[in-house]
């Protein structure tokens, strides 16, 4: 783990990569959605309205203008979802390439080049573990809950006390499936040939062979990025600005707390190549 931080902070170049390209996409929906919502209050009488306090004729006037909203932001976080994800597929490949230990001085060249050479394989192996994550939790929380929740003289608080199990061992088979991933991602980045499936297969043997050394890292990594997300959630609910320039240091405020998270992802992935490399 003390290695994979040092690399991550050698890494400041990619880091403010995958955060500028973050940036750009969600700027391609949110400004467009910011300008339709703003198109929508000029062209109403919601503001002045609102002026004289809260009527039910401002959500009337609010539902009418935005309707037509609905379908555009909803198309739009599903494009925002898929291109995220192949966004991040593209990056990943980069980020996992310039945290080999023999790799060196951080090259922009050589991170798009390995990017763009492992996106396919990058992009199954996310597939793949995604479709093995879903399975898994339908199988092993939702079904059964349903099950348990049809049984007549079965209380609410039994159903819930199953759930609150299920959901533990989920997150037990979690953390593995997620360990799985990131070695074989580490593993196809040492390959002179794309071989996702190999990749997979690598993955889960090494995940088994180091579990006890793997497992534990893992789970403290995950853990830290997990406390991180809720205190930055925590963070931003509290802040309420009024003015544009509260707006603007909200903004400026997230994206570094933003930054920050993408360390603690490559720290994590850096945590696991070096893990590879000695084991």
């Amino acid at each position: 783990m003390k290695i994979g931080i040092i690399r991550s902070f050698g890494l400041w170049k990619g880091i403010a990569i995958v955060w500028f390209i973050s940036l750009v996409l969600v700027s391609l929906v949110a400004l467009p959605m910011k300008a339709s919502f703003q198109n929508g209050l000029d062209g109403s009488m919601v503001t002045e309205k609102l002026r004289e306090g809260i009527n039910i004729d401002v959500f009337m006037d609010l539902t009418s203008n935005f309707t037509s909203l609905v379908p555009y932001f909803s198309k739009g976080l599903f494009m925002l979802m898929l291109t995220g994800f192949l966004i991040n597929s593209f990056l990943t490949g980069g980020l996992f390439f310039s945290l080999k230990a023999e790799q060196g001085i951080f090259s922009t060249n050589d991170f798009f080049r390995t990017s763009s050479k492992n996106f396919l394989s990058f992009l199954l192996i996310s597939l793949t573990m995604s479709l093995i994550i879903v399975i898994l939790a339908v199988l092993i929380v939702v079904l059964p809950v349903l099950i348990v929740s049809q049984e007549k003289g079965i209380s609410d608080y039994i159903v819930f006390g199953s759930g609150v199990i299920l959901a533990s061992v989920f997150l037990f088979v979690l953390i593995i499936i997620l360990l799985a991933s990131d070695y074989a991602r580490a593993w196809q980045i040492m390959q002179t040939k794309n071989s996702w499936f190999r990749a997979i297969g690598f993955g889960f043997r090494q995940t088994f062979r180091t579990f006890f050394s793997s497992y534990p890292m893992m789970l403290v990594l995950l853990i830290i990025q997990g406390l991180y997300i809720w205190i930055v959630l925590s963070i931003l609910s509290a802040i309420k600005p009024t003015t544009y320039g509260g707006i603007i240091l909200l903004f400026l405020l997230s994206q570094i707390l933003f930054i920050i998270r993408i360390l603690l992802k490559t720290w994590r992935y850096g945590s696991v190549t070096r893990m590879m490399e000695i084991s």
